[in-house]
């Protein structure tokens, strides 16, 4: 599998939002990551569906959602026409886990799952790993961008490419939280292979994202 990153539109300047979206248009093989939050899953609350129907007519990039959000199913209706590629949700926001994974992919081309740093990958059933395409391992508590990398992520990497490996599963292993230049080599070798940077990217002084992306990469 090639290495995608994905930039957090979660750190961009929300008043170049244009001109921001037209620089990651030069890059190639890159994900757009939206974290989708409604002030109650997590205390923070973001961009909803007016401002992703706007990115989509914007960006030549997959659009990739990560909702922190109490009620994932209701988003998957009311987000279905703003060009999502992938659709990830907390595990940890409900009980019924394969009912949504089934309603998901009957509408996104991809879906994913997310954990937060205290979920454990044995709390998963193994049922659940060759029906999504993603899964979203946080290394930060969610709710805020900026936050300090937590190492211990590193060995539930390993832990769930191995399970990927020996039952030749095809999900991405995607990362969020903390990551850049001095961590991202250490992910890759456990396994990752999509990466998410909000901070790290866009607090580059000169706008040249492409080159703090080529260091992550």
């Amino acid at each position: 599998m090639s290495i995608i990153i994905s930039p957090s539109l979660l750190s961009v300047d929300f008043l170049e939002l244009k001109k921001e979206l037209e620089r990651l248009n030069e890059i190639d093989e890159l994900w757009l990551h939206l974290d989708v939050m409604d002030a109650h899953f997590v205390p923070n609350l973001t961009f909803g569906e007016p401002v992703l129907n706007k990115v989509k007519t914007v960006s030549k990039h997959k659009l990739d959602a990560h909702f922190m959000v109490t009620d994932p199913g209701f988003f998957a209706e009311n987000f279905k026409n703003v060009g999502l590629h992938n659709f990830t949700f907390h595990w940890e926001a409900i009980t019924d886990h394969e009912k949504l994974i089934h309603k998901l992919k009957a509408i996104y081309p991809s879906v994913g799952i997310s954990l937060n740093p205290s979920t454990s990958i044995s709390s998963i059933p193994n049922s659940i790993w060759n029906q999504v395409d993603l899964v979203l391992l946080m290394s930060v508590n969610p709710g805020f961008g900026g936050q300090k990398f937590m190492p211990e992520v590193i060995d539930k990497i390993l832990e769930l490419d191995q399970i990927r490996h020996t039952n030749n599963y095809q999900f991405q292993i995607q990362v969020d939280g903390g990551i850049n230049d001095q961590n991202a080599g250490y992910l890759i070798q456990a396994g990752a292979n999509n990466l998410v940077a909000g901070s790290y990217i866009f607090s580059e002084p000169n706008k040249d994202y492409a080159s703090r992306i080529n260091k992550i990469r």
